[in-house]
């Protein structure tokens, strides 16, 4: 069973996982295992399961908590539980769930119907977290994720109940917003493009981009960590590279396409594409079989 990040927060590169799916949508568990046994090999810092990556809203509460316990006993990294839902009390439910099961963190976004009606404010968002944190006690980290405004991160980072927050805009100034905001507390970068700004910051990051790489994304981050520079410059082309494709399709649309190609199961898309992006989808494919060996080649050197 694995422990609770430190107060510091998480570090290092931890995963944003796909959850893999069999034809009807249930959970594919033998082909998750399989991904997680690949990205443990890999030795990433953590792996997150139920983020907007991993397809939540979509998964039984009943498969969520099942594969998480199941996870934790498999993982070799710490497994990090995205706890979202539709309702504060499923939220707890999952969160206890999580801690139960021997998560290191928990990943606790707004209710989706925040995100679907305009009526809610930021300071409908704060009690939601107020609650939450109460209701929950003390024992585990909780990083707060999704869509939340500047000052009301900076209120509830200001209570001590949150161990951090997961900053998702991709933007190099409000990143730094974040970190001026949360005092002693965490940030996470969870978008890929800011990945080697990030890590060269001593931050940690959540990336779904290393679920298609883990190699390349490992060996990117230990050129940071040694300071290799030439070597940043060589791996980021091809980190950039492949970001580029992965932001032409909706999550976890190109992720799972590239994971797939891997060899692992990943089951049906959440939702059809249109002909024109089905057809870009098939280019990034062909494109994804060509360039991983090439890009396993040189993540290895050196």
């Amino acid at each position: 069973m694995t422990s609770p990040p430190t107060r510091h927060g998480l570090q290092g590169v931890n995963v944003a996982a796909i959850t893999s799916r069999g034809k009807a949508g249930d959970v594919n568990f033998g082909a998750t295992f399989e991904l997680i046994d690949y990205l443990c090999a890999a030795r990433v810092s953590g792996i997150a399961l139920f983020t907007a990556w991993g397809e939540y809203p979509a998964l039984a509460a009943d498969d969520r908590c099942r594969l998480l316990y199941l996870a934790v006993k498999r993982s070799r990294v710490p497994v990090l539980a995205g706890v979202g839902s539709a309702t504060l009390d499923q939220t707890l439910d999952l969160a206890r769930e999580a801690r139960h099961a021997g998560a290191a963190a928990l990943l606790v976004p707004p209710p989706l119907c925040f995100c679907q009606d305009s009526r809610y404010g930021p300071e409908d968002i704060h009690e939601f977290y107020r609650q939450f944190a109460a209701q929950m006690g003390s024992g585990m980290a909780i990083y707060l994720t999704g869509e939340i405004a500047l000052e009301t991160a900076r209120e509830l980072l200001a209570t001590g109940c949150f161990a951090g927050i997961e900053d998702t805009s991709g933007a190099p100034d409000s990143l730094q917003c974040l970190r001026d905001a949360a005092g002693r507390a965490a940030v996470l970068a969870g978008h890929d493009a800011l990945l080697v700004p990030a890590r060269s910051a001593g931050l940690g990051v959540l990336s779904a981009a290393a679920c298609a790489a883990p190699e390349l994304t490992m060996a990117l981050n230990r050129a940071i960590e040694t300071g290799d520079g030439p070597r940043i410059v060589r791996l980021e082309a091809q980190w950039q590279e492949l970001i580029g494709w992965l932001e032409r399709f909706p999550q976890p649309v190109g992720v799972k396409t590239a994971v797939s190609v891997r060899g692992i199961q990943t089951g049906p898309l959440p939702v059809p594409l249109s002909p024109g992006k089905q057809q870009c989808l098939e280019q990034f494919r062909e494109w994804f079989r060509g360039w991983l060996p090439a890009t396993r080649k040189l993540a290895a050197h050196g």
